[in-house]
């Protein structure tokens, strides 16, 4: 584990107030990537749109980190597919700050107000809203992203930012080298600060300088001054050869002149390994809601002291009914969500949204069912993500053979099959077998 750098407190202060904290702090949340890796999901979805762990969203748990933080002014960057995001921020989150103490969670979509293009990249995202930023004037801007899962306390990451006199601080996470084609890998000192930066090379000499069996790794989550931003992304904007992205351009191209700091990730999770996760590949968010479902989940979402929040909706409780041999209402090892019936069937090992109703003679295992789906009786479905909508009839088998699977299906290479409701046979809703003249 890496030890303090000079200067780093040794705890967060509680006792002066998140908000007195974070107060002159603007969160800006990355939401628009097309999230083409998550494809068939987000066909229709932004990315941090997709549904996680039943009643959340993706873009929940970074939200919550900054409400459980204290940062309480973030602007929320859309762009592709967005409308499911923008209801979903709009009904769930616009009310949980306090609006008239000049707090807000606001989507900002893009309005070519400085550019004629749709964002480029991920500076290019935060340099289209230069102007709404420099309106609030903040002394501190917070990038951060909208599709990972982890639990951080911004309010730590501030504190060391601002007691290590640092321009601009960048959290780090610690890797294995074979790991580090999927990263941006950050060369930081014994002291903490940053000397250099290589994105996601083949494979790289550098180790941490707390640990040399590992690597420091950039998490995407940058605090500037603002002094130190604004003049950096105009700068960007008028370099016709930039990918106008933090990794790759702005951080490389201020190292020289100004003090960078790594902040290494400190999880609020609060178990023994620390968890971030990226869920951008189907099998790796397919992975991370089979924990979440777990009986000892690494991703804990029933720890009260850090709450993750997200859009109510008001659904009836879920209900089980029916306990013939062979026609038993049971769920083990899963997450059934508010408005969920599992009428005579077997849940095990899945996570269901809301409002989805599984009928008599079913088997559901290892899956995860997106809200207002029917599954019809006498289906079989293993190891499967089915899109929200979608109707399953009497007898449908999915996730037992691939081939036949792909025949109407998306099918990873590890086999994982999603369903979505483009199927003909969709076309023929499965009628409810819970009603009392279906007995």
């Amino acid at each position: 584990m890496r030890g303090p750098s000079p200067g780093r407190p040794k705890r967060f202060h509680k006792t002066r107030g998140w908000r007195a904290v974070m107060k002159d702090t603007l969160g800006v949340l990355l939401a628009g990537g097309a999230g083409e890796r998550l494809f068939p999901l987000t066909r229709d979805r932004a990315k941090p749109a997709v549904p996680f762990g039943g009643q959340y969203r993706i873009i929940d748990i970074t939200l919550s980190n900054c409400i459980n933080s204290g940062l309480h002014r973030v602007y929320i960057l859309t762009q592709y597919k967005a409308l499911s995001l923008n209801r979903h921020i709009r009904e769930g989150w616009s009310t949980v700050v306090a609006q008239e103490l000049g707090e807000f969670i606001e989507i900002l979509p893009p309005m070519q107000r400085v550019s004629a293009n749709w964002y480029m990249g991920t500076a290019d995202a935060v340099y289209q809203n230069i102007y709404s930023i420099g309106s609030e004037q903040p002394k501190h801007v917070l990038i951060l992203s909208g599709d990972h899962i982890y639990k951080m306390d911004y309010g730590k990451m501030l504190e060391q930012h601002n007691a290590s006199g640092a321009d601009v601080t960048l959290a780090t996470l610690q890797i294995r080298p074979d790991e580090v084609s999927r990263f941006g890998v950050v060369d930081v000192a014994r002291s903490g600060e940053v000397q250099g930066f290589v994105e996601k090379p083949k494979s790289t000499h550098l180790r941490s300088p707390w640990n040399p069996s590992m690597v420091d790794a950039s998490m995407g989550i940058y605090l500037f001054n603002t002094d130190v931003l604004l003049p950096a992304l105009m700068r960007d904007a008028e370099d016709p050869h930039s990918k106008h992205d933090f990794g790759h351009n702005i951080l490389p191209n201020i190292l020289e002149r100004y003090k960078i700091y790594a902040y290494n990730f400190v999880d609020e999770n609060k178990q023994e390994a620390l968890y971030w996760r990226d869920v951008g590949t189907l099998d790796a968010f397919y992975d991370a809601n089979m924990d979440v479902a777990s009986v000892s989940p690494i991703f804990n979402l029933y720890d009260k002291s850090w709450p993750i929040r997200t859009r109510v909706r008001q659904y009836p409780p879920a209900k089980f009914v029916f306990g013939e041999p062979g026609r038993t209402g049971s769920a083990v090892n899963s997450i059934v969500s508010a408005g969920c019936i599992i009428s005579g069937a077997a849940m095990r090992n899945s996570v269901l949204s809301q409002d989805v109703r599984v009928n008599s003679y079913s088997e559901v295992d290892s899956s995860i069912i997106f809200s207002h789906v029917n599954i019809g009786r006498h289906c079989r479905i293993r190891r499967a993500i089915i899109d929200r909508d979608v109707h399953l009839p009497e007898g449908t088998v999915i996730g037992f053979d691939p081939e036949e699977d792909r025949k109407n299906h998306f099918v990873t290479p590890s086999g994982l099959t999603v369903v979505t409701r483009d199927y003909s046979l969709y076309e023929n809703p499965v009628a409810p077998d819970f009603m009392p003249e279906q007995n």
